[in-house]
């Protein structure tokens, strides 16, 4: 792998540290790729869920260029959404991804969360179902600044939660990553509420491929790593997985002994 700095396993997770994010994010499409290729080789299609944030951008830019692929066997969800927003708004994440990859790719059915649902209890119902229709097979995300995966964040986070889909409260570290990653002018235009996937769907899947670049998620990625398996640190759950790998740049990593 071109730039890799270094390979190593916590628990069942694979780590994979490159040297910058380009390279990280053109590794991680490599895998999913293979992943997706393989799999077609014995499914009519797969289903895959994807991560709507600036640290997929290398990963998501890569993965749209790819020729190889047959995404018309492919049907998208994505894992989290603002609540109430307004549906054009750009920043609301099914905008970002339809903006990204799902309007560039022939997928064979995309199904975006509803960010302005009448009643949210029934769209978390509906997206549940849908998800709970077959097996997920792959999942690609992110790292949050305080460890969220989708918008579980730390004291919301369940890992034995009873539900797929849910409504929850962000906490101001993650709204003020939203302001970090340029999304929002200030903490107080961003949402306090979203509709995420929960720990257990996403960890129901059959694969999962992190993407994690910036010195900003150091921190996170030491506590995913090395910290206790918590729902103080949510992302720590992706140790137990027995299919998931996580990509990072050098900067991401700085907080780690390499």
């Amino acid at each position: 792998m071109e730039g890799l700095i270094k390979h190593f396993k916590v628990d069942q997770l694979n780590v994979f540290v490159f040297e910058t994010r380009e390279q990280m994010g053109k590794a991680a499409c490599e895998l999913y790729r293979q992943e997706v290729i393989r799999r077609l080789e014995t499914q009519t299609k797969i289903r895959a869920v994807f991560a709507a944030a600036h640290s997929q951008d290398d990963f998501l830019a890569c993965l749209a260029a790819d020729k190889t692929i047959d995404f018309s066997r492919i049907d998208a969800f994505h894992m989290d959404e603002y609540v109430n927003l307004g549906k054009e708004a750009p920043q609301n994440f099914g905008n970002f991804l339809m903006k990204a990859i799902f309007s560039k790719k022939n997928f064979g059915t995309v199904h975006l969360i509803d960010s302005d649902p009448a009643d949210v209890d029934a769209e978390c119902r509906r997206y549940e179902a849908l998800l709970k229709a077959a097996p997920i097979d792959i999942v690609s995300l992110g790292i949050g600044e305080n460890g969220h995966v989708a918008f579980n964040d730390p004291g919301e986070a369940k890992f034995d939660d009873s539900s797929w889909v849910k409504i929850t409260a962000l906490d101001e570290p993650c709204r003020r990553q939203q302001v970090n990653d340029g999304e929002f002018a200030s903490l107080e235009d961003v949402p306090e509420h979203a509709l995420t996937l929960t720990i257990p769907a996403l960890m129901s899947c059959r694969t999962v491929i992190g993407i994690v670049p910036l010195e900003r998620k150091a921190e996170a990625v030491r506590n995913t790593l090395y910290g206790p398996v918590s729902e103080a640190c949510p992302a720590s759950i992706l140790r137990t997985h027995a299919h998931a790998s996580l990509f990072m740049d050098k900067d991401a990593a700085a907080k780690i002994n390499l």
